[in-house]
């Protein structure tokens, strides 16, 4: 796949975007960047080739172009045997770095694979400018990989761009000028509400009623237009300020924009606020197309947009038909399953914990007793399979090559991994949901607006071949 090589290339990964509703709300949308790039743009869809939780594993597929077990991103958290305290990690925490306008310590670190970035990095050298912008702190590192200029987000508590000391540049100039004159409050202080009568939203086959809506902004403000608009603000700014596009080193800018609703269950649009926030994406793109033709000119520059599982939609569609959704007690089948393998072995702690799909066997206590490790997995994995609600288990050396395409990444996995039947969801006693997509290999549209690419694929494409999109080769 040879093309010539851009000025510019603007990445936009679009939370809960799915093909079904981009293709149904198309010919409603008034001129905008969302149906202009629909129109014009080469399209396809994308399959995720590893079961996904609606987390961060699904952006770092994206940005690497290879599965978790490559990336070292298989959730938002992990359970980190190292750590008895608070075995319970965020992925990208960082303590060796600082925040910048925020407490929170992460960066790109803990991420395995090359990114887009780094890539672009390695082919275009210093002089290359890269940039990511983003509604939440994980996605956002992530776009921005290990050699981004620098990134920023949203911190709704501050309402203020923040970001990480990882990045050498720290927050950027123009970011740092949208604090200071406030737009961001100015904003989150209006209402959001219908931008036009009820009736004139389409609604895809399914969706509920229309019902009125209001919110204030600064209670939602991830979650809303407002999101959607300062992300694209300030991707006009950072082209001003720091010249994107305009010499012959090819620069990259990473967006991430948003068409969930605060109380959306699914990526499926089921309720107005999404209909809204997916005309207000429309909206956005138009503003950004608009500047950038004017700025470097149409010739110079292109847009690769793709959507990102984030709720899923299998099992909204599950309620349409009245199926029943049931919930697996996580805390619940560790305890038990302890209780079974002191029965066996005698009255030890031979469970270490539980998070997500995995169950973490106490390693160091099955050594110390010269017992066999791959005697409990299997145990484990056969008690499991006698739970109301589990389809699978296997021990994880098993399920790293199993034919489910589990998403796992061999430092931070449990011993035994489990996959529940698709109308079951996780559940804590602390009533953390997991909110894991159903879908094993969900789908999610891709458009390439381009001048420069002589051939595309017309089907649908794995997910991780994204990246190779935009990396032009020489």
């Amino acid at each position: 796949m040879a093309y010539a090589q851009p000025r510019l290339t603007i990445v936009v990964v679009v939370d809960g975007m799915t093909h079904e509703c981009l293709k149904a709300l198309q010919p409603h949308l008034p001129d905008g960047g969302l149906k202009l790039l629909y129109e014009e743009s080469y399209k396809t869809i994308a399959s995720f080739p590893h079961q996904v939780y609606g987390g961060q594993e699904t952006m770092a597929t994206l940005m690497t172009g290879t599965t978790p077990n490559n990336h070292g991103i298989m959730a938002d958290s992990f359970y980190d045997r190292t750590n008895r305290e608070q075995p319970l990690q965020t992925i990208l925490t960082d303590t060796k770095v600082s925040g910048i306008g925020t407490t929170l310590q992460i960066s790109p670190r803990s991420i395995i694979s090359t990114t887009i970035t780094d890539e672009w990095r390695m082919m275009h050298g210093s002089n290359a400018k890269i940039y990511a912008i983003g509604l939440h702190p994980q996605a956002t590192v992530l776009m921005a990989g290990h050699a981004a200029n620098a990134c920023c987000w949203l911190d709704p508590t501050t309402q203020k761009w923040v970001t990480t000391s990882f990045y050498s540049e720290g927050l950027p100039t123009a970011a740092d000028n949208m604090n200071i004159n406030g737009r961001i409050k100015a904003l989150s202080a209006g209402e959001w509400k219908p931008r036009m009568s009820l009736d004139q939203y389409p609604l895809p086959a399914g969706a509920n009623a229309k019902v009125d809506f209001k919110h204030l902004t600064s209670q939602v403000l991830l979650y809303s237009p407002a999101a959607n608009q300062l992300v694209a603000e300030l991707a006009i700014q950072l082209q001003q300020y720091n010249q994107l596009g305009k010499d012959n080193t090819p620069d990259l800018l990473l967006l991430h924009l948003n068409t969930l609703s605060p109380d959306t269950e699914a990526d499926m649009i089921t309720h107005v606020e999404q209909t809204d926030l997916y005309y207000s994406i429309n909206q956005e793109l138009g503003n950004i197309i608009s500047h950038f033709n004017q700025r470097i000119g149409r010739d110079n520059y292109q847009i690769l947009l793709m959507g990102r599982p984030v709720k899923g939609h299998s099992l909204e569609k599950m309620r349409m038909a009245n199926m029943p959704i049931k919930y697996f007690n996580l805390d619940r089948a560790a305890a038990l399953t302890g209780a079974y393998l002191m029965a066996i072995h005698g009255h030890e702690r031979w469970i270490e914990g539980a998070h997500g799909p995995f169950i973490y066997l106490n390693r160091m206590l099955i050594e110390k007793k010269g017992l066999s490790l791959e005697t409990f997995q299997r145990q484990v994995a056969n008690f499991l399979m006698e739970f109301e609600g589990v389809q699978v288990a296997y021990p994880i050396h098993e399920a790293m090559i199993s034919p489910d395409r589990v998403s796992v990444y061999r430092k931070h996995s449990g011993d035994v991994y489990f996959r529940l039947l698709e109308n079951w969801l996780l559940d804590t006693n602390e009533e953390e949901h997991f909110d894991y997509v159903i879908q094993a290999r969900p789908i999610v549209p891709v458009l390439l607006w381009s001048n420069w690419i002589t051939n595309f694929p017309e089907k649908q494409i794995d997910a991780t071949a994204l990246k190779a999109l935009i990396s032009p080769m020489e």
